[in-house]
């Protein structure tokens, strides 16, 4: 979690950037093709134990077992896609006609847009939570703020107040949709009260002039929390941001005149990552299969590697299109959100992963937790705490359960050693080694081979939390334990090979 200064590494032939594209491409293919093959041979089996669904062409099932997928998509078609597109025609006409009114009728149709789908109870506590963030956050305390909004996210976890908010509704997923936006809105929590405690005090001293400045103040966190885009699911952008492009004149936006087009190209493109993730649970059960444990023990090692590429792959498309369809409803509104996840396929190291995947909660990690409590400016023992901490929100944050522990534990190491292994590598010592014995293409090549371990263990870690710890243990028993000597070298030769891409991307970009 710490600031890279860009490398420009050197160029490979491009014959051999070719051979590494075709192995890196066809080796996705061919895993793929042997998962396919063994979902489709035990196809009925599981069927029986998992109930697979009809699928959306004839003759084909779809594995319906992926969570959030299934139930961000039983939500769009129930009412968000309706919300969604009530927010963007508003918009649009408030833009065109009434400019000044914009941010106040979006916010009382967004709020009331939050009514119409988690009831009036559920919207009272999100409004409970934000009056007590605001209250604490005028105290300018950082510290206090902090044990605020910490408190109002454990009230998720303690099961008496579980009990209480279930009663409020007739299914499970109408309570999930409530704690996906309570846990959502905590992040846009700690935005506001840390940007509130870290800016000067207002110049008036009149009670009267600190009233009407506390009273915009909570108008701009009211309108921020229930954004409607960017409610239920993020992604997350900052409160100064979004206030202060929500407060630019529309003609600076720069989408006014090309609006109909962007939406045009941007919608196609999120249809295309749709049918690319319904796709992928039509051929291949992988989310079936990865939560049964006889199996994961019985894939032939292509079906195996195909599974872990399968399941990491999916994570990526889902995201491109949960993130994907907010952006760009916030990008029409004349916000700037953050880019969208980066293909893991390409993502060879630890922080790389943190930097490009999820970037909004990158920028929340570093913004509102490592630098503020040192991060590398202080030492070594400051940056190791400060990113345990992040991790440990981060765990926090997603229900700390004891997968999700091993998950953060191994990305902050993860982080740690690729840090350490940075510093040793460019000390003077080092360099004058390499600089003397290597050319620039084998120092390239060097740091592929070590991003190949690197990236092992990434995917190691994302199977984890994308499947649990028996994933994670029995990849690693089949891949490390038992194939020390016929799986695992194949595949960090692949891996190798999925590295150099990465690097010759982000170090060349087109």
């Amino acid at each position: 979690m710490t600031s890279k200064s860009k490398t420009q590494l050197a160029k490979l032939p491009q014959t051999e950037i070719l051979i590494y594209w075709l192995l890196s491409f066809g080796s996705h293919l061919y895993s793929f093709y042997h998962l396919h093959r063994f979902s489709k041979e035990h196809e009925v089996r599981l069927n029986r134990e998992y109930q697979l669904e009809p699928g959306l062409v004839k003759g084909y099932k779809r594995d319906p077992s992926e969570f959030e997928w299934s139930f961000w998509t039983e939500w769009g078609k129930k009412s968000l896609l309706w919300t969604f597109t009530g927010h963007l025609i508003l918009s649009r006409l408030l833009t065109v006609f009434c400019t000044k009114l914009r941010v106040p009728t979006l916010s009382v149709y967004d709020f009331l847009a939050a009514c119409s789908v988690l009831g009036v109870k559920g919207v009272g506590v999100l409004l409970t939570h934000m009056l007590l963030s605001f209250s604490v956050a005028q105290l300018r305390k950082p510290v206090l703020s902090w044990l605020c909004i910490l408190l109002l996210l454990s009230t998720l976890y303690i099961q008496p107040l579980q009990d209480v908010q279930r009663s409020w509704y007739d299914t499970e997923g109408e309570y999930y949709l409530l704690l996906f936006s309570v846990a959502v809105c905590g992040l846009r929590f700690i935005s506001f009260s840390l940007e509130l405690c870290w800016s000067p005090a207002g110049p008036g001293s009149s009670s009267s002039s600190s009233s009407r400045r506390r009273g915009l103040q909570l108008c701009w966190l009211f309108s921020y929390t229930f954004y409607h885009p960017f409610f239920y699911n993020g992604p997350i952008i900052t409160y100064k941001d979004y206030k202060e492009q929500m407060q630019r004149p529309a003609e600076e936006s720069g989408r006014q005149t090309s609006a109909l087009h962007y939406l045009l190209l941007r919608s196609g493109r999120i249809i295309l990552w749709w049918c690319t993730a319904e796709y992928m649970i039509h051929v291949m059960y992988m989310h079936c299969i990865q939560s049964n444990e006889t199996y994961l023990e019985i894939l032939p090692p292509w079906a195996l590697g195909g599974l872990a590429l399968a399941v990491v792959q999916f994570f990526y498309v889902k995201y491109l299109v949960l993130f994907g369809l907010p952006s760009m409803l916030a990008t029409v509104d004349g916000l700037v959100p953050p880019n969208l996840p980066t293909c893991v396929s390409i993502m060879h190291t630890f922080t790389g992963m943190w930097r490009h995947f999820n970037e909004h909660r990158f920028r929340v990690l570093m913004q509102y937790i490592y630098v503020p409590l040192g991060g590398s400016r202080h030492g070594p023992l400051y940056k190791i705490l400060s990113t345990g901490l992040a991790f440990g929100f981060v765990c926090f944050w997603h229900g700390g359960s004891d997968y999700l522990q091993y998950w953060a534990v191994m990305n902050w190491v993860g982080v740690l050693v690729e840090n350490g292994l940075r510093s040793l590598l460019t000390s003077s010592v080092v360099q004058y080694f390499v600089e003397r014995h290597f050319s620039a293409a084998m120092k390239r090549r060097a740091v592929a081979f070590l991003c190949a371990f690197s990236t092992a263990m990434l995917i190691l870690s994302n199977l984890v939390f994308l499947g649990g710890i028996h994933v994670g243990r029995i990849f690693w028993k089949r891949v490390f334990i038992q194939g020390w000597s016929t799986v695992a070298p194949p595949m960090l030769a692949f891996l190798y090979c999925f590295a150099q891409i990465g690097l010759e991307w982000t170090s060349h970009p087109a």
